[in-house]
Parts: C-alpha cells; structure tokens; sequence
C-alpha cells in the first residue's frame, strides 16, 4: 500500500481506477466527492465505461496491471465481478464495490431480490422524460422569457449574476420545472406573477460584494474594463435592498447565494417545494 502522506507542497498524485457495467457517472461523482476530503491529494482517473464481457473486463484489468491503484466499480454480472475482484486481489489493491452496501440494505428492507440489470437507473422511463420537459422548459422561460409561468414548479427572481439561470439548469437534471426573471432597476415584473398559484416563488440574493466581484470578472472576460453602473459598489447595494423589500412585501422566501454552490442552492430549493407540497 503506497505511503499517501504529503511530505510536500505538490499534491500527491494516485490512480484510481471506475469500472463500470453503465456509464461510471455514479462512480465518478462518488469518486470526486470522496476524494474531496481529502487536502493535497489529486487522483489519476481511469474510467472504463459499458464493461460487459470478459473482452471488455480484460481490457481494463491490463490497465490497472500497468498503473496500480484503487479500484472503484458497479458491476452487477458475477462473473465479470470475480475476474475483477480475483486480479485486485492478486495485486494487492483495494476494490470497493460501491453500491453494494445501500443495494444490501435496500433489499433486505423491501424483502424484495435486485433486478441485476445494468445500467437500469438510466432507461427511458417516465421520470427521464420529465427531465427532458423541464429542461425545455427552463431554456424557453430563462430570463424572463416565455409566457407560461403558471405552468412551473419555481420561478426565480434576482439581480443579475445570483445564478438564476445555472440553478435553473440543475434543477431540470432534478425533474424541476424551473423559470427566471431578473430584477432590473426600471424595469416591470409580469404582472401576473404575485397571483400565480402553482409555482413556488423564490428571491435569490447575495452579499453585494461578491455580486460586484461577479459582475467585473464577467465584464473582464467580454474585454470590457470600463467603470460602468452595473459594477458601481452603492447602486449594486440599492439593487439588491430594493430586491429584498420585493421579496418581504409578498412573502417570497429568500436564499442568500453567496457562499452556496448551484447544487446547494438547488437542494434548499428542493426542499422548500417539499415542505411546501407536504402542507398543501
């Protein structure tokens, strides 16, 4: 087993080796939120995606033999199992089948067997199709656009650069009907939007900072270095108070985006429709 201490500044770098029957996107994010961690550390990924034959599982197996390290996988034929299982163990490297314990777990509460299909999280089923809809969805109604708010789950209003639009994305992943619209100071909100009944109403705000910083590196990366009244520090604070006695005035709740990644932001969004649902 290779000694992973840091004994300096560079990262320490290690293999780490996905086998998967499907597309190793399970894997993968398992994988990275995992190794997140852990500081000074930065995995070689080898990804091996669609194993399904001895062919295929050969393949992979010659290439942990040239680069040994950790091997992560989600293989539901037995077979294919063993020989990975058998040449890891011959290597002397760890092999975690990741899904095991909660498939494990799950099975023996439902007191129902495993399907043994691969891949079966991603067939074409209904919940697929209703991603797809909400991503539509959420493409025709960014930024204002589009004239079926009634028909979302959550519209969400706040100045420009709260991340509107990115939340909007990851929450159609999610099977969300998300729409946008940006507070711009002037400018007039659709006027039918505090009687809508449906969707859940969100603000998104943030520390007036970091909408600042935001906003130039924004500016910077059109090659536009100008001072201009969408950067100017007291306007963009009057933008976002102004926001914020909008919010009050109706009732809307409020997420404060400023240290929240989009699938932070989009979990609290979640949550507020469940809650929301469960009292209805």
């Amino acid at each position: 087993m290779p000694d992973l201490t840091p004994k300096r500044s560079e990262p320490v770098r290690f293999h780490v080796h996905l086998v998967s029957d499907s597309t190793g996107e399970t894997l993968m994010d398992v994988m990275r939120a995992s190794v997140a961690q852990f500081e000074g550390v930065e995995p070689v990924e080898h990804l091996y995606a669609l194993v399904r034959s001895p062919r295929q599982m050969e393949m992979a197996l010659n290439e942990i033999d040239a680069a040994p390290g950790l091997v992560m996988y989600t293989l539901v034929n037995s077979e294919l199992r063993r020989a990975l299982e058998k040449r890891c163990a011959d290597l002397g490297v760890p092999a975690i089948a990741i899904l095991d314990p909660i498939l494990a777990t799950l099975s023996g509460y439902l007191n129902l067997p495993m399907s043994s299909r691969a891949g079966a999280q991603h067939e074409l089923d209904a919940d697929y199709y209703a991603r797809i809809e909400a991503l539509n969805y959420a493409i025709v109604h960014d930024d204002g656009q589009g004239n079926n708010l009634e028909g979302a789950d959550v519209v969400l209003l706040g100045v420009s650069r709260t991340s509107k639009t990115p939340t909007c994305i990851y929450l159609a992943h999610r099977g969300v009907k998300a729409a946008n619209i940006p507070l711009v100071r002037g400018a007039t909100l659709p006027p039918n939007l505090p009687d809508l009944k449906k969707p859940l109403i969100i603000g998104l705000t943030a520390q007036p900072e970091r909408i600042v910083q935001i906003r130039r590196n924004r500016l910077l990366s059109l090659k536009e270095d100008r001072d201009t009244d969408y950067i100017d520090d007291q306007l963009v604070r009057d933008e976002i108070v102004d926001a914020k006695r909008l919010f009050a005035k109706h009732g809307w709740p409020v997420i404060d985006v400023s240290r929240r990644s989009i699938e932070e932001t989009s979990a609290k969004i979640i949550n507020l429709l469940s809650k929301r649902r469960a009292a209805s």
